[in-house]
């Protein structure tokens, strides 16, 4: 049975957990939307030599574990000199990955005006530049917002695999608790209850966020 007394005393160590993964999946969220923005203006606008070092790159991440990549980042690259800690190493594989998915998801939204607007922009003056931030940027943005509020979520339930690099987050936590105390139980419930606290909001807000910039935009 669930024992309430042990769920309180598991509470503050769980709480600093909780911060740690928030403030670490955080950066790396922010991390990756702007390696996502920079990779898909990139490929929108088809750059030579970069827009196929941009595919490259999504393919490699897109394509491979974040488990696989933290291994790598943090036992791998010691060999060839290059040292990170346990909290550098989260934020860049997490942002790395996350961009790969944010910049697919940007660059569809950009994709998705159609030639139409461009072409009625143009014919009343518009220039490239007012074009892309008055017209395309608005439009793609909400857009992407219900594919980036998704990729948001996937990150920050991937933060879960922090633990195999000795990063002290909440499944870290979790499982320290339950071999030392074998209290599966209460460190179960608190482990799904920081879960939805961390999670939960940002679902609410992608939603809020999704309508505003619709009606803003079209009204509806």
């Amino acid at each position: 049975m669930m024992d309430a007394s042990i769920i309180r005393s598991y509470l503050p160590i769980f709480a600093q957990a909780f911060t740690l993964t928030v403030i670490i999946g955080w950066i790396g969220i922010v991390l990756s939307i702007l390696i996502g923005m920079l990779s898909a203006f990139v490929l929108y606008f088809k750059l030579p030599v970069l827009a196929t070092v941009v595919r490259c790159y999504v393919e490699l991440f897109r394509n491979t574990p974040l488990l696989v990549q933290l291994f790598f980042l943090y036992y791998g690259l010691p060999s060839a000199g290059v040292r990170m800690s346990a909290q550098v190493c989260g934020v860049v594989g997490l942002g790395l990955l996350g961009g790969s998915y944010m910049t697919e998801t940007l660059r569809s939204g950009l994709e998705t005006v159609p030639l139409s607007q461009k072409e009625s922009a143009y014919s009343l003056g518009f220039s490239k530049a007012q074009l892309f931030v008055d017209i395309i940027l608005p439009q793609a943005v909400s857009v992407s917002v219900p594919a980036v509020t998704a990729n948001i979520i996937f990150l920050l339930k991937e933060t879960s695999v922090f633990s195999a690099i000795s990063l002290m987050d909440l499944m870290f936590t979790a499982k320290d608790l339950i071999g030392l105390y074998y209290n599966t139980t209460e460190s179960l419930i608190l482990l799904v209850l920081f879960y939805i606290c961390m999670i939960l909001p940002v679902s609410f807000v992608g939603n809020w966020i999704e309508k505003r910039s619709r009606r803003n935009i079209y009204g509806d």
